[in-house]
């Protein structure tokens, strides 16, 4: 009898052995599924969104006010801005992830702040934690039954990446790329021979990629930080999006026009 004890103890003595030597694995983030923004003309954002480019804002509004533009099966968002004099309108950044609870005992294992999980009614589930620098990155499982058809009319079927301002690079490489697996995909500056202005981190696990916005000011006017915070939706054809926009009433204005970035696209 005390032989079959002690060799219960050596396998569950071995069995926490591995645990600690093996650390969790950190469940897929698979692309962006969500950005939201803050805004003080409504009456703007549904003409640019839902008739410039035609994306479908759902029936759901969320809570908070935050009425949905979907790109294909992700959205973009927009609440009333509780400081209407602030200049940073952006409101939080999401990721995508299939095993929400995994995700967030991940993150508090490696002594990040987690708020609780959170169900909505469209039946995903979520979770936020804040970065270095304090911008709010939310995590979402969603919903089995989650179904949108885009709408035929709209630009764009994809949000590609999404981008804000970052001051400390080292500190926000060490949670995106080190904690949260994100890849170098890209890097670059305006002037050849001189520090990074913009820099690319792909998610670990899809295609779609975070941006840092490096070597700003301070202090950005509303204008400045619109341009800087931001996101990007892909095309397959640019002609061919630029047809649909001008059928919705678009004219380009002063420098606007299709042209190559320095990343290539």
């Amino acid at each position: 009898m005390k032989r079959i004890f002690a060799t219960a103890v050596f396998v569950a003595l071995a069995a926490f052995a591995h645990s600690q030597n093996h650390p969790a694995e950190r469940p897929h983030i698979l692309g962006i599924d969500h950005v939201s923004f803050y805004t003080t003309q409504p009456d703007g954002v549904k003409k640019l969104y839902g008739g410039l480019l035609g994306f479908a804002p759902t029936a759901a509004v969320e809570p908070g006010g935050t009425v949905r533009y979907m790109i294909g099966t992700q959205w973009v968002g927009y609440s009333a801005a509780p400081d209407p004099k602030a200049t940073d309108r952006m409101d939080h950044v999401a990721f995508a992830t299939d095993n929400i609870v995994a995700l967030r005992r991940y993150l508090t294992d490696k002594g990040l702040k987690a708020s609780q999980i959170q169900g909505r009614s469209d039946h995903s589930l979520s979770f936020v934690v804040n970065d270095p620098e304090g911008h709010p990155i939310e995590f979402v499982e969603r919903g089995k039954t989650d179904a949108t058809t885009p709408e035929a009319s709209a630009v764009s079927r994809r949000m590609i990446h999404t981008g804000f301002v970052v001051y400390h690079r080292d500190a926000e490489d060490h949670f995106y790329r080190d904690t949260l697996g994100f890849r170098l995909y890209w890097h670059g500056a305006d002037k050849a021979g001189t520090p990074d202005d913009w820099v690319a981190m792909q998610v670990p696990d899809g295609t779609d990629w975070l941006e840092y916005m490096l070597n700003q000011p301070e202090h950005m006017d509303l204008q400045l930080t619109g341009v800087m915070n931001h996101i990007s939706v892909g095309v397959a054809d640019m002609k061919k999006a630029q047809a649909i926009m001008e059928s919705h009433g678009w004219k380009a204005h002063g420098d606007e026009a299709a042209e190559i970035g320095k990343d290539g696209k």
